[in-house]
């Protein structure tokens, strides 16, 4: 089938750079439009994109059943990630059944201070968007809450709410349950949790940036006192609803073990996830029904109070359909730009500015803020950048962890920062608060940006390729 396949592209057109150009340039009109004026959802666009490059492609004389090849052998490679994907969805239903995660929301909140607000504010969205893999979910709860405490203290709602951004973002890509942070590294070919641990270099220097100074400022707000029904009545509902014991942090525990002793991950997360569904039948009185429900589609909170119900209703396999909709159909788009030689053509123009480490990295980080601003979809600064260089990574003997980084950190964390984007607008209309009026004070969100720019240059934390497998743990 090779030979075959090989034989056929060589009695096509040799595509030239305008032609080569027209998918990217059609996909970003698709979200410009579709996504940012229409909100039509990424999956339907990115088909559309696909079948206008398959078009392309018969130009090309490309015959259907290559292109079809080249879509198979992309969403291929994607599997492993995908089945990891489908494992957060049961880790997430089962820890909030067992009360793994609202035992970690409850004492995260407890930690708050009046006299250190923004400290406090960071630190705690980080927790819980850590422990839940929503940063969407974190603002619209405990940000609302801490918005309210600012309004009460007279802490100025800029600094407040990029507190509560830079921590929510924050906990969100270094969360295992997130849809940023699984994403990336099905683009760019590396794994979940190697992924993560290559972050901490250069997200977590700018997350305790972000916290030096929100204490430095902080300070002059200090002295009030904090007095917020919404928290109150946030806490004591988690405390109704859920027992808590120590041992509800096993299958926490179980997970971190396996990731730092490089053991296999899918049976790392079944493994807590069946630790944890019996934890939910031991301290919460759930049936067993409950429990496959909850890992299936999803916990279902029903504690009366909108906010908590919000917060913790989440989970199962269901809820990452989407997002497994979103890898499928962009690689069916990268799929056929590959087998059809537009990709090739792409890459040929983008070494020339490839050659050295440094320029790289700036190329990467170009490219991700660009399809950020033109598009402002966090899966999109990330999809398109990821598969355009994943091979010039790979040729230039630089692992696939390096590229997973960079656009998870210049793509889908400076999204929420263009007023424009979901994310933007979304924040905006939950915290009440302008764009531009917090985006300055979310640190974390642009400063590892800065950093990433510096390891460029000095080459500091670019791992080499040590295998061709980079979905395995320990790349």
């Amino acid at each position: 089938m090779e030979n075959e396949i090989i034989n056929e592209t060589r009695k096509n057109k040799e595509p030239g750079i305008v032609i080569a150009l027209i998918p990217l340039i059609v996909m970003l009109l698709l979200f410009g439009i579709g996504y940012g004026v229409y909100q039509i959802r990424p999956p339907v666009l990115l088909i559309t994109a696909a079948f206008l490059t398959g078009f392309i492609g018969l130009f090309l004389r490309f015959k259907w059943q290559v292109m079809q090849e080249g879509i198979v052998d992309s969403i291929h490679k994607a599997m492993p990630a995908i089945l990891i994907m489908l494992c957060v969805g049961i880790l997430i239903g089962s820890w909030i059944a067992s009360g793994t995660i609202p035992m970690i929301i409850y004492y995260g909140l407890k930690l708050i201070s009046p006299k250190y607000f923004l400290v406090t504010a960071c630190f705690v969205c980080s927790i819980t968007s850590l422990a839940t893999g929503t940063s969407w979910g974190t603002i619209g709860t405990l940000g609302v809450a801490f918005i309210g405490i600012a309004m009460g203290l007279g802490i100025p709602l800029g600094p407040a709410a990029g507190a509560i951004v830079a921590g929510a973002y924050f906990g969100d890509k270094m969360s295992p349950f997130s849809d940023v942070a699984n994403l990336a590294p099905v683009t760019a070919g590396s794994n979940l949790f190697d992924h993560i641990k290559h972050m901490l270099w250069s997200a977590t220097p700018a997350w305790f940036i972000g916290l030096v100074i929100y204490f430095i400022v902080g300070l002059r707000y200090g002295g009030g006192e904090v007095e917020s029904k919404d928290m109150v009545i946030i806490t004591q509902t988690i405390r109704d609803n859920f027992n808590f014991n120590i041992l509800l942090l096993l299958p926490m525990v179980i997970v971190f073990y396996f990731a730092f002793t490089k053991k296999p991950t899918i049976p790392g997360m079944l493994l807590s996830s069946f630790i944890a569904g019996i934890l939910a039948i031991i301290f919460q009185k759930a049936s067993i029904t409950d429990v496959a429900t909850a890992m299936n589609t999803g916990y279902v909170a029903q504690t009366g109070v909108e906010r908590v119900d919000k917060l913790i209703t989440q989970g199962g396999m269901m809820s990452m359909m989407e997002v497994q909709l979103v890898a499928f159909t962009a690689f069916s788009f990268g799929g056929i730009m590959q087998r059809t030689g537009l990709l090739s053509v792409i890459l040929g123009r983008v070494m020339r500015f490839t050659g050295k480490v440094w320029s790289l990295v700036l190329t990467t980080i170009g490219s991700s803020i660009v399809v950020a601003l033109a598009t402002g979809s966090s899966y999109l600064s990330m999809i398109l950048p990821g598969d355009l260089l994943s091979p010039v990574y790979k040729k230039r003997g630089l692992a696939a962890k390096n590229l997973s980084r960079i656009i998870e950190e210049s793509g889908a964390i400076i999204v929420p920062l263009i007023p424009w984007s979901m994310a933007g607008v979304y924040i905006t209309g939950v915290l009440g608060v302008p764009t531009l009026s917090y985006a300055p004070w979310a640190f974390m969100n642009y400063v590892s940006v800065v950093i990433l720019a510096i390891y460029g240059f000095t080459k500091f934390t670019m791992a080499p390729k040590i295998r061709d497998d980079e979905t395995q743990i320990g790349s």
